[in-house]
């Protein structure tokens, strides 16, 4: 389970990223490198990470379903995810 400050993080992070989308993606049109470089770092959309939406995990997240592979197996097992069949985990 990620703590509360670092799932905080990662939203304050994406709203900085919609917030200056527009303004970044004009700077790079116009190639405008020094401006790049006055906005703020977290405005960026590289240091935003995908999280498990369940359980907050940064690592081994599976993008189509948006869990990582502990919630994925775990509601697999339970049934929970139609069309998935246990092999040999």
């Amino acid at each position: 389970m990620a703590k509360e400050s670092m799932k905080a993080r990662e939203v304050k992070r994406a709203k900085l990223i919609a917030k200056y989308a527009a303004k970044r993606e004009a700077l790079k049109q116009a190639g405008d490198y020094v401006g790049l470089q006055k906005l703020p770092r977290n405005s960026n959309p590289i240091r935003l990470h995908n999280r498990c939406k369940l359980s907050g995990r940064p690592k081994g997240y599976i993008r189509m379903f948006g869990i990582s592979r502990i919630q994925f197996r775990e509601m697999a097992s339970n049934g929970l995810l139609p069309g998935v069949k246990k092999a040999s985990w």
